[in-house]
């Protein structure tokens, strides 16, 4: 069966090369200590930053993507995302607004937010939305860079319920994080990232 994501020596000046390939509907966790070079790893993968190497979604290789086209099926999600809009509704076109409440409901954000100033509100609730933002596209692959680390217990189990139903349709997670039991409860295959080189923890 081919897999989801399949990565051949993938490199950059600052880390690499990395093999890996990942199943559909499953995650791999990445722990390491911070600057080891996994937020790299996930950037590299997404095309966000120089790389070499061969990257394959299925049977079809990254480079006969263009650019969008990649990051909307190959999805980044950064420990810090940006926001461009002053309301958070205004950060999901394309999308009905009844969709959005209801993701946004399932990670425990009241529907009275969608409509607030992205100013108004705390780092856990625009981490959580910006994983909507995310989840909502559906792509097949999603590169996670800490997505729990702002977040309480109840939030953080919302969230990692959330993953667990994505999972279930297909979709296939590489996930970055400094704790090692969420690895453990999520990551099907645990690796350990150590001065930019991956290693089968």
């Amino acid at each position: 069966m081919t897999a989801a994501l399949t990565l051949r020596r993938l490199r950059n000046d600052l880390a690499g090369p990395f093999d890996l390939e990942l199943g559909a509907g499953t995650c791999a966790a990445i722990t390491g200590p911070s600057g080891s070079g996994k937020s790299l790893f996930l950037r590299m993968i997404a095309d966000l930053d120089p790389n070499e190497g061969e990257v394959w979604l299925g049977g079809a290789e990254r480079a006969s993507f263009g650019p969008t086209q990649w990051r909307g099926r190959v999805t980044y999600v950064s420990a810090e995302s940006g926001w461009w809009a002053e309301r958070v509704i205004d950060h999901f076109p394309g999308h009905h607004r009844d969709e959005v409440a209801e993701l946004a409901a399932r990670i425990g954000i009241a529907a009275e937010l969608l409509d607030a100033p992205v100013v108004h509100l705390s780092t856990g609730e625009r981490q959580r939305m910006a994983l909507a933002r995310a989840f909502l596209a559906r792509p097949p692959i999603l590169l996670l860079d800490e997505p729990t680390g702002p977040l309480d217990e109840q939030s953080t189990a919302a969230v990692e319920t959330l993953l667990r139903a994505l999972m279930a349709d297909a979709t296939s997670i590489l996930l970055v994080t400094h704790d090692s039991n969420q690895a453990q409860r999520l990551g099907a295959r645990h690796y350990r990232m150590a001065s930019g080189r991956l290693e089968a923890a």
